[in-house]
């Protein structure tokens, strides 16, 4: 009878467990994927939905309430209040949850259910508007029904991911030192911008510490975050319907504006190739790769990724509601 043949013993870590105190305290800052093959440059993307979040919102979320507690405008037991359209109402209700507040989310029919039932989970209480303002839009009727709350409820904390300074300080304090430690030779930087926390916060850093890369912007087709026209947007993350107040276009080079079927597109075209990314990703290397498809080899490319894919099997990977959305008889989405 032969013998089995001897599987090889695994060398393993010794090294002490990382153990965390709160959810919001894992968010690693060194994990790209090199997608240099698939686009013909030196392209890194910084995955930020590694996180129990899902999403690049856990920093700015955790950081919003961290300075609400530290200055008093948040005690125990409180009640917080945001509009959102989907990735931060969830890390608010994660974090929420876990330091015994009462959180309210206020979003739109945009928003995609595995989210609503993620804050759900979490035991938050979502109000989702349906009709928009004839001149604000969505956004406009979402941030009127939170005003209306605090009027009626003081003790109610408005966190204002849109004039936040904590929403950008957030990742001028993480993000942006990451990628200046990881590639301070980088070309380029692609960042997309939703509440511009994101944005803002990198910009800032790198053009603070002098690093040589361009800071290119991502936006969606219909946002007006950058003075384009207000549109029709189906795909919750990047593009605001207002200017964010914490925006600062003094410290970003070029602005590219993305097409929503290019946005399905790309996040179709890398999940054919085993990259599942949301849509805020799809846009941001969207953008990406008409940008960079001129410049010299050798051009060195970091792009931010905000979120993985999962939450978006039911919109952008849904045939069904792509066809619905987006005319695809001839730009050959799916």
């Amino acid at each position: 009878m032969t013998e089995p043949l001897a599987a090889p013993v695994p060398q393993v870590d010794r090294g002490a467990p990382r153990l965390l105190s709160s959810p919001s305290e894992y968010a690693p800052d060194g994990v790209y994927i090199d997608l240099s093959a698939h686009f013909g440059q030196h392209v890194h993307v910084k995955c930020e939905g590694l996180n129990l979040a899902g999403s690049v919102k856990v920093k700015a979320a955790a950081e919003m309430v961290d300075a609400a507690e530290r200055t008093g405008l948040l005690k125990p037991g409180g009640k917080v209040i945001e509009s959102s359209s989907g990735s931060l109402g969830v890390a608010l209700a994660m974090i929420a949850a876990h330091r015994g507040y009462e959180f309210i989310c206020v979003t739109d029919n945009r928003c995609n259910d595995r989210n609503l039932r993620l804050m759900k989970a979490y035991g938050a209480h979502v109000v989702v508007i349906d009709t928009s303002d004839p001149v604000t839009g969505l956004l406009g009727a979402r941030l009127q029904h939170v005003r209306n709350v605090c009027a009626d409820d003081p003790d109610v904390l408005w966190i204002n991911q849109y004039a936040n300074e904590n929403n950008w300080l957030s990742h001028y304090k993480s993000t942006g030192p990451a990628i200046a430690a990881a590639y301070p030779d980088a070309d380029m930087v692609f960042i997309g911008a939703g509440t511009t926390g994101t944005l803002t916060g990198c910009a800032r850093y790198l053009k603070k510490v002098g690093h040589p890369a361009r800071i290119i912007a991502v936006d969606s087709v219909g946002s007006v975050t950058f003075g384009g026209p207000a549109g029709a947007r189906h795909i919750p993350g990047l593009g605001t319907g207002k200017r964010p107040e914490i925006v600062d276009e003094s410290v970003i080079d070029e602005v590219i504006m993305v097409p929503e079927i290019d946005t399905v597109r790309m996040c179709r075209k890398l999940a054919a190739r085993g990259y599942l990314f949301g849509g805020s990703t799809g846009t941001v290397l969207a953008g990406m790769a008409g940008r960079i498809a001129d410049e010299r080899v050798g051009t060195k490319v970091v792009a931010i990724s905000p979120d993985l894919g999962e939450r978006y099997l039911d919109s952008i990977y849904d045939d069904e509601w792509v066809r619905g959305h987006f005319d695809v008889s001839e730009t050959g989405a799916l």
